[in-house]
């Protein structure tokens, strides 16, 4: 029987530095989407996915992330006294959102080091990694699709996209043979090998690794295997370069619209995007958009 995945967890270490001065003082994950934190994106992803264990793994100056999915007393009390109750359910409807733990990464040692952080926590069992950079618009969950793809095979499942020309160099980047699946056969791939930042001239393919992963524990022994790679650091991609030695690994060009809210250009096409979805904000918006002299 092929166990189930309980838990995710989301790296959350990083200095953000791309959006710096705005993370001098606080978390690039607690910078709103709209008007919610691009980390709650990732979690609400993650629990409508069916997934109910979230782990954080920060850093030092990350405790707004903490803050944000614990109680807020002083808050809850001043809302019910006025009684804006819309707003208080808002502020709960955050807290209780699901089971949070936590754990540090001391100094910022690369994704797969931040991944091995939360061995512990995980224990002897299957789980999924969102990076909350990478927000993905879609009709089902981007972790459910790759959830789906694990259920059948029992083997660890990343995230694809196509990525255009010279990009593909900002990626780890996989050399895959298509599979057939109930999507077709234009979606799954069987991956033989993969590169971290590949020179666009030697990456195997335009197939890049994006922030979502369904990874079997045998994962960590992989990452305590490898040497450090791609600046200076433990990549994670490296470990499952050397997982792919004796597991086989799956890649899902999932459906959907992927956003790079790392990058400021990313954030703001994705804030655009998600304002003109919302139904208390969409008209007035896409009015005032059509009255800017472009």
């Amino acid at each position: 029987m092929i166990p189930k995945v309980r838990k995710a967890v989301f790296p959350a270490a990083g200095l953000g530095t791309r959006f710096l001065p705005a993370t001098k003082a606080q978390p690039k994950e607690m910078l709103p989407l709209v008007d919610k934190p691009l980390i709650q994106y990732g979690v609400e992803e993650a629990i409508h996915s069916g997934i109910q264990n979230i782990i954080i793994v920060t850093g030092r100056g990350k405790t707004a992330i903490e803050d944000h999915f614990d109680v807020s007393f002083e808050l809850e009390q001043t809302l019910e006294a006025k009684g804006k109750k819309e707003l208080l359910k808002i502020v709960r409807d955050v807290s209780d959102m699901i089971d949070v733990a936590y754990v540090r990464q001391k100094e910022a040692l690369g994704l797969g080091d931040a991944v091995h952080r939360a061995k512990d926590l995980v224990g002897d069992e299957p789980f999924a990694v969102v990076l909350s950079d990478d927000l993905i618009d879609s009709e089902i969950p981007a972790i459910r699709q790759l959830l789906d793809v694990y259920e059948f095979y029992g083997a660890s499942v990343v995230a694809l996209m196509e990525v255009p020309g010279d990009a593909i160099s900002a990626y780890g980047a996989v050399d895959a043979e298509p599979v057939y699946h109930a999507s077709g056969k234009d979606r799954l791939f069987r991956i033989r090998t993969m590169v971290e930042k590949p020179k666009p001239s030697e990456a195997p393919s335009n197939l890049a690794i994006i922030g979502r992963y369904v990874l079997t524990p045998e994962v960590f022994q992989s990452i305590e295997a490898i040497e450090p790679g791609s600046g200076g650091e433990i990549q994670l991609t490296d470990a499952l370069k050397h997982l792919l030695r004796n597991r086989p690994i799956y890649g899902y060009r999932f459906e959907g619209t992927r956003y790079d809210a790392g990058d400021k250009l990313g954030f703001l096409k994705a804030t655009v995007e998600f304002a003109l979805k919302r139904y208390d904000l969409g008209s007035q918006f896409r009015d005032y958009l059509k009255q800017l002299k472009l």
